[in-house]
């Protein structure tokens, strides 16, 4: 009990070391934003490692974080493989593939009326579809390999991109279409001049939305069939061994490599649409 007291002392330390440095006078300055979140992670890190072993918790129920750092240095060539299968080869390849379908078909809905009007109800209607219920299907289409996984993600970040596109390309008001005609703009000169810029922030918000489904799909449709590798395989293999600080480096992978993309992503609409509210500091 006595490393659990420690937690909790740990645990009011830091959160009150996180509140003077939140209300503080240099609560807006860089260095502030950067610690406070790296405080509280590394307090969540170190309660759990206390808790755990002043509790006894079994390894089969929660490994502590040092068991699980140890098992994810030992098995750096297996997270890579498992890595690359998963995220480059699935997740990767089916959200640019779905992404970009999904750019083209805005597009297109954008020009025809009936596609509006036909096209993004059945979007709905297949967004909304389980993934545990497509994946198998799939999975059964185009096999086994990374290429069936990339064809969930498609599926799964076709109708939310082709949505926010659709939604941002319709941004501009009526006067500033008006506007573009007055000065006989084509359709593609006001594409490129006023659609496209207006349509960025919602367009990024599709992107961003799609790295997490993408990363989800493509681990999610390992369960249903997969070679011997892959992050999916691995959680699933590894939970019927009851190693769970494996099941755990494999998160640790997952959450970095799912971060990792989102940030690249926002750091692009930063530059890309700075001159919007959403990006002014």
């Amino acid at each position: 009990m006595m490393l659990v007291l420690v937690a909790l002392l740990v645990w009011g330390a830091a959160w009150w070391l996180n509140t003077r440095l939140a209300e503080g006078p240099q609560a807006e300055t860089r260095s502030v934003q950067l610690a406070v979140p790296l405080i509280f992670g590394a307090t969540i890190l170190i309660v759990w490692e206390l808790v755990v072993r002043g509790l006894e918790v079994p390894l089969v129920i929660l490994p502590a974080p040092s068991l699980i750092a140890a098992r994810f240095a030992g098995s750096l060539p297996i997270l890579w493989a498992d890595f690359v299968q998963t995220f480059v080869k699935g997740a990767l390849s089916g959200y640019l593939i779905g992404c970009g379908a999904a750019f083209l078909m805005a597009v297109a809905v954008d020009r025809s009326e009936f596609l509006r009007l036909g096209l993004l109800p059945v979007g709905n209607f297949v967004a909304a579809l389980p993934i545990v219920g497509t994946a198998p299907i799939l999975v059964m289409w185009f096999g086994f390999d990374w290429q069936s996984k990339a064809a969930v993600v498609v599926v799964m970040v076709f109708f939310p991109m082709l949505v926010n596109t659709v939604a941002g390309l319709r941004e501009t008001t009526a006067m500033q279409r008006d506007l573009m005609e007055t000065y006989a703009a084509s359709y593609w000169q006001s594409f490129f001049k006023l659609r496209l810029p207006a349509a960025m922030p919602f367009i990024f918000n599709g992107l961003k939305i799609s790295t997490t489904l993408a990363l989800i799909g493509a681990i999610v449709a390992e369960f249903f069939g997969s070679p011997t590798l892959g992050m999916g395989f691995r959680i699933s293999t590894s939970v019927g061994q009851l190693a769970l600080d494996m099941v755990w480096a494999e998160i640790v992978v997952a959450a970095l490599a799912g971060t990792l993309f989102y940030g690249l992503v926002a750091l692009i609409e930063h530059h890309v649409t700075f001159w919007h509210p959403s990006q002014r500091r």
